[in-house]
């Protein structure tokens, strides 16, 4: 049962020595992700699922103790997830659920077990909602930390350069995202946000599948485009 989730963005300029001199540029995206895990541990889950984007479609599962590297940002930082210090092989978490980790390890999460979940601009919307809905089957009380970004196409230094049609996509996620409201999630164009490189698109479908059912009420926390991509923070409980 998903009792509670987090939506927190996941650049990796959140992490400030990838940030170096413009790191309190995003101080603001940074308080309201603390505030929205805050969330999490007041709901006092049994477990929590970390959802970010990935380079493949997925679903690809992470385990806790999964290490984050940063050294493709040019700095030696390595982070884990849900753990001090990694015991888990295999595959590096991609970038989104290695900004996840490095917000849990910033608020010192001991509150339950961790285990991340990566999916793609690939996978289809319905895809991602039966991931969501897996999830949320799960026994026990179920808590989501959903990474992603919308548009990366807000402005004309922006990394996809500006489109249009950026605004009106960023402002109905953003409404969605910070309402609760899954149904509209489940409803963005997966073409459009891939055009955009909206990386969120796909995690917050998983979550709108998770929610589906609940009666969750919503709160933004941060919507902002710094560097012309879209950074939203909310919380639904």
């Amino acid at each position: 049962m998903l009792v509670a989730a987090a939506v927190c963005p996941c650049p990796p300029l959140l992490v400030p020595e990838v940030a170096a001199g413009a790191a309190p540029e995003l101080d603001a995206a940074r308080a309201a992700c603390t505030d929205a895990l805050g969330v999490l541990a007041a709901s006092r889950p049994d477990r929590l699922v970390v959802v970010g984007p990935a380079d493949s479609a997925g679903p690809v599962v992470y385990p806790q103790g999964a290490r984050g590297p940063f050294r493709g940002f040019g700095v030696d930082v390595d982070v884990y997830l849900g753990a001090d210090s990694g015991d888990a092989g295999g595959t590096d978490l991609p970038h989104g659920l290695a900004v996840g980790a490095w917000l849990l390890g910033r608020t010192g999460w001991t509150d339950a077990p961790v285990e991340g979940v990566g999916v793609g601009e690939e996978l289809p919307a319905e895809h991602c909602a039966a991931v969501g809905r897996d999830i949320a089957a799960a026994s026990g009380r179920t808590a989501l930390l959903v990474l992603g970004d919308a548009s990366a196409c807000r402005t004309l230094k922006a990394p996809g350069y500006l489109d249009e049609r950026a605004a009106p996509f960023d402002a109905e996620a953003g409404r969605a995202l910070g309402t609760a409201d899954p149904a509209a999630l489940a409803a963005l164009d997966v073409a459009l946000a891939r055009e955009l490189k909206a990386s969120g698109r796909a995690p917050w479908q998983v979550l709108a599948g998770a929610a589906e059912g609940t009666d969750l009420a919503g709160t933004l926390l941060y919507e902002d485009a710094p560097y012309g991509v879209g950074y939203v923070a909310a919380t639904w409980s």
